[in-house]
């Protein structure tokens, strides 16, 4: 297969990378930025796709934001790859700083109050919900009793507030990663045909020479 690794990694491995790339963010950033340069298509469309990607990280459906980013991309007539590799914007880096923006400004859109110490609790709210979902299914086969509550509250104190607050945050993340990709885009495809078109002239060159001399 022309797209398979030499070097098989274990799941661990590939836990690892996605948590740090071997190469560090910085070098993972480069490349991404320079994949979605070099995308075979308008700048208006990769834009688009870059939009739709960076616009679902702001969203709590973890999991799902590359099925999320390709559907909002189709959508909008964007760039299908554009928009997988923008849904890079979620990382570890930055899931912190997006949702503790969403969660205060879901739960300041609602009424409601945003506890600060919800951040030290919040991957066992995440934790609860599942183990809820766990047992309940279970308890369909079984004769224990289904319970609601951690879901519940996950559902209340941070799946609807996150749900709210992340829209307006990600659509200004994701308009303005729209108005600054477009013209670097735009320059950058312009600067590449130059280029190409100076070596597909030099490659001529020769050939009109030798085709003179005949």
């Amino acid at each position: 297969m022309v797209f398979k690794r030499r070097d098989k990694r274990s799941i661990g491995q590939i836990v690892l990378d996605s948590l740090y790339p071997r190469g560090g963010w910085g070098r993972a950033i480069h490349y991404i930025t320079h994949r979605v340069r070099r995308l075979p298509d308008s700048p208006h469309r990769i834009a688009r796709g870059i939009f739709a990607g960076v616009f679902v990280c702001f969203t709590p459906f973890f999991g799902l934001h590359f099925i999320l980013a390709a559907l909002l991309a189709r959508l909008l007539q964007g760039n299908l790859v554009a928009a997988l590799l923008a849904t890079l914007v979620g990382n570890p880096l930055t899931y912190v700083p997006i949702g503790v923006v969403s969660l205060k400004t879901g739960h300041f859109l609602m009424g409601t109050e945003f506890d600060e110490t919800m951040e030290t609790t919040l991957l066992g709210k995440f934790a609860g919900a599942g183990a809820d979902l766990w047992d309940n299914l279970l308890a369909v086969f079984t004769k224990a009793d289904a319970d609601w509550a951690k879901l519940s509250q996950f559902y209340h104190e941070v799946f609807l507030p996150y749900l709210v607050g992340g829209i307006g945050p990600g659509l200004i993340a994701g308009i303005a990663a729209y108005h600054l990709g477009m013209p670097l885009i735009a320059v950058y495809q312009h600067r590449r045909k130059g280029r190409l078109k100076q070596k597909l002239a030099g490659l001529r060159k020769p050939a009109a020479k030798a085709e003179d001399r005949r």
